[in-house]
């Protein structure tokens, strides 16, 4: 089943806090933001391995290692931020937060954390908590934007219809994936955990297609 009566209820809750007491619902508001935003931190989007050795260990020969984990993650983050920073926030510069050897993580400008802040703010109440069931679900910020923007009804006007019918959609496959990448990339070689990996992987899909979903249906 996709958990919507929840997400539904939230948002409701927020739009009720709005009518009443503006400094209620800032308080909500501002909490939800400041929270999604410790995940832009940690995003693993931008979080990428070094790259691989010229003479890498012997697992890293699996028949499976087609292509080193660094590769796959650029090549997954680079459409996505290439997207945003075109699309959504012009202007604005993502960095990587890891890349290379170093394990201190880099970070974003205090511009780029202020201009995403305000406007995860100034979401509505709907795509608000879309886009927090999606954050908390893939651990990540920059792909469930994504999300939310290709689906969402608000953000119509910055795909126009030409470019719809000229591209891949990014769906819940495409964000699922994004995602877990990482786990993707291991259980290749190792296999999966029977009742762990495999539930977590459709969990997942059932999650994100309540963001699309809720997201979908809402004009303000």
């Amino acid at each position: 089943m996709i958990p919507l009566t929840s997400l539904a209820s939230r948002a409701l809750d927020i739009e009720d806090s709005e009518g009443i007491s503006n400094e209620n619902s800032e308080s909500i508001r501002s909490n939800i933001a400041t929270s999604l935003l410790r995940y832009f931190d940690t995003d693993s989007l931008l979080c990428w391995a070094p790259p691989p050795p010229l003479d890498p260990p012997g697992y890293e020969k699996h028949k499976s290692r087609t292509e080193p984990l660094w590769i796959l993650q650029q090549r997954a983050a680079s459409p996505i931020v290439e997207f945003l920073q075109k699309k959504l926030w012009p202007g604005v510069k993502i960095d990587p937060i890891l890349n290379g050897h170093s394990i201190i993580p880099k970070a974003q400008s205090p511009e780029t954390r202020e201009i995403i802040y305000n406007w995860i703010h100034g979401l509505s109440a709907w795509d608000l908590v879309g886009l927090e069931r999606g954050v908390l679900a893939g651990k990540g910020l920059l792909g469930a934007v994504r999300l939310v923007v290709e689906w969402g009804e608000n953000f119509r006007h910055l795909i126009d219809d030409d470019e719809r019918h000229t591209r891949q959609s990014f769906g819940i496959e495409e964000a699922a994936k994004v995602f877990s990448l990482e786990v993707d990339w291991q259980t290749s070689m190792w296999g999966l955990v029977e009742d762990t990996h495999d539930v977590d992987r459709e969990d997942l899909r059932r999650q994100l297609g309540s963001v699309v979903i809720l997201v979908s249906g809402c004009r303000s």
